[in-house]
């Protein structure tokens, strides 16, 4: 397997230890939907937490975070939407990113809660 793809799993193993310690139940781990993918469904007492999960091995470009564009947003919010529907989920959504940088087991976890909102006409009807 490419190294890059050691990461990225170490990276998203990191960030599913971290949310358990706070108390998340994590309910699916790399949900798909055709092509659509939700790194971490996770749940509060009161919320269902879509997490994208960002891993890089150091900060010399740009910040993990920073590769959540506004096209991978509206594939999240499209794949959270068939989520929603596939379990009929009562609750609501809050949209977070966990960056995590560096190489395990030293990785340096940011998690930024309600990182981005859906934004209005993300998908065509069909």
């Amino acid at each position: 397997m490419a190294e890059h793809n050691d990461l990225g799993r170490s990276g998203e193993n990191a960030a599913i230890e971290y949310l358990r310690k706070k108390e998340y139940l994590i309910r699916h781990i790399n949900w798909h939907y055709g092509h659509l993918e939700l790194d971490i469904v996770a749940q509060t007492k009161d919320e269902l937490v879509v997490v994208e999960v960002k891993t890089r091995s150091q900060k010399n470009w740009e910040m993990p975070e920073e590769s959540v564009n506004y096209t991978k947003i509206k594939r999240i919010v499209a794949a959270t939407d068939h989520y929603i529907k596939h379990f009929d989920v009562d609750l609501s959504v809050r949209f977070d990113i966990i960056s995590v940088v560096g190489v395990y087991p030293n990785f340096v976890i940011e998690h930024i809660e309600d990182a981005f909102y859906p934004p209005v006409n993300t998908y065509s009807r069909r």
